[in-house]
């Protein structure tokens, strides 16, 4: 059984560490050792502050006109580290000399191993801006340094790797896990900054279509991530035979669980190969709802509607599904608004009034076809008309071209006098109703 395990094991190590503290408090050397750490971190207070005081390149910082304004700004970034540093230096020289004086030293050591510690944390906290940098130097970087400042990191991973189980030929212990999921949450961090800076790099080479940009980039996040994930392998140390246990632990996964993720992919790069949409197409779905392609990623698209909302479908839907893309090879689209007049009106000459009036927009094409006016019908209230006019891009959002072409036919008709059909119903009295009795 591991000793670790063992509580008799525990209640020794108790025993002995309390007899050891007994020790350090009847100890006169042990006081004369806290003298001597509390002189230093005096003396370093006394001395940082001084230094800061009078010498001007610790004390301000520097313009940019003043000479050796980088160096200078160096010096003055460094005057953070003034106190934790000589702190250090003086325990250094305490080791020696308390050491000569009592005979012992120990404590001194031990506060010197400490102002390492102080030191690192003083340099993270002023040189690492970044907030999740900073934050892993921070938790990460500040433990595995003190265990290894007192000599402890060894033991450590020792102890951590001794807890462990066995699958098979693999032995898996806490150790391995935790190393597992720090490397793989470092390369999954280096692997998003890698790939949204290399993907931007592609997207702005002017050279290449847009179908072609998107591709590239979908190609390099695949390889990108493909090869942090052998770099991981090759970090945590696993072999041939526990890749192809993976493999095959993926395989059953994307079999049973994965695989709506795995047909999304596959998708995702049929499209890009067969260009059947772009970056920037207004694309309508099966359910009615639309919207202008944003993004095209590795499990879905983005759609971002007019109205400022932003729909996630899956890559999938575009393979198996319908859609309509409005705008793939030829942005103009037709479109038509209906309108009524009075029932007494002269229409011969309407049309020609409408068609004249529309046509001198200046979003209203010429081609492939001129503007038509059209007679629908005849209701009960009125005479409907119906126009057509094409336009390039889509009639919403920013082109409101449909309201304005109502508002030249409203316009038209009340400069030619031309009446607006009213309501009207006739009304019959057949007899009048005797009264109740």
């Amino acid at each position: 059984m591991n000793k670790y395990f063992d509580l008799g094991w525990w209640q020794e190590q108790g025993k002995e560490v309390l007899g050891i503290l007994v020790e350090w408090f009847t100890s006169p050397q042990f006081y004369a050792q806290i003298a001597a750490i509390l002189a230093c971190v005096i003396l370093a207070l006394v001395a940082a502050r001084q230094l800061k005081k009078h010498v001007s390149w610790f004390a301000t910082p520097p313009e940019k006109e003043v000479q050796w304004y980088k160096i200078r700004g160096y010096v003055y970034a460094l005057s953070d580290l003034l106190f934790p540093l000589l702190i250090y230096v003086l325990l250094g020289f305490a080791v020696d000399i308390v050491n000569a004086a009592v005979g012992s030293n120990w404590l001194v050591l031990i506060a010197r191993g400490i102002s390492v510690v102080f030191l690192l944390y003083s340099a993270i906290n002023r040189f690492i801006a970044h907030p999740m940098l900073r934050s892993a130097a921070l938790w990460l970087g500040i433990p595995v340094a003190t265990l290894q400042v007192f000599g402890w990191l060894d033991g450590t991973i020792a102890f951590l790797d001794g807890i462990s189980m066995q699958a098979g030929n693999i032995r898996i212990s806490l150790y391995f896990l935790i190393k597992a999921a720090l490397a793989g949450g470092f390369f999954f961090w280096l692997g998003s900054i890698s790939s949204r800076t290399g993907q931007t790099a592609i997207r702005n080479q002017d050279a290449l279509d847009i179908p072609t940009k998107e591709l590239f980039a979908k190609l390099f996040q695949i390889a990108l991530f493909a090869f942090l994930f052998v770099m991981l392998l090759q970090v945590l140390g696993l072999d041939l035979t526990a890749l192809t246990i993976f493999g095959g632990a993926l395989g059953v996964g994307i079999g049973f669980g994965l695989q709506q993720i795995a047909a999304n992919f596959i998708s995702g790069i049929i499209l890009l190969v067969e260009r059947s949409i772009h970056i920037g197409n207004y694309i309508e779905l099966e359910d009615g709802r639309a919207g202008i392609l944003k993004e095209l990623n590795m499990r879905s698209a983005t759609l971002e509607t007019y109205d400022g909302k932003e729909i996630m479908v899956p890559n999938e839907k575009f393979i198996t599904g319908t859609f309509v893309n409005w705008t793939r090879d030829d942005p103009r689209q037709r479109y038509e608004v209906e309108f009524l007049v009075a029932n007494d009106t002269d229409i011969e000459q309407l049309p020609e009034l409408i068609v004249t009036a529309v046509s001198e927009h200046p979003k209203v094409l010429n081609e492939p076809e001129m503007p038509d006016c059209e007679l629908r019908a005849f209701e009960e209230t009125g005479i409907k008309f119906g126009v057509e006019f094409w336009i390039e891009g889509i009639d919403d959002g920013r082109n409101r071209i449909s309201s304005e072409v109502l508002f030249i036919i409203w316009r038209t008709l009340k400069a030619n006098g031309i009446a607006r059909p009213v309501p009207r119903r006739d009304v019959r009295l057949l007899g009048e109703t005797a009264p109740a009795s």
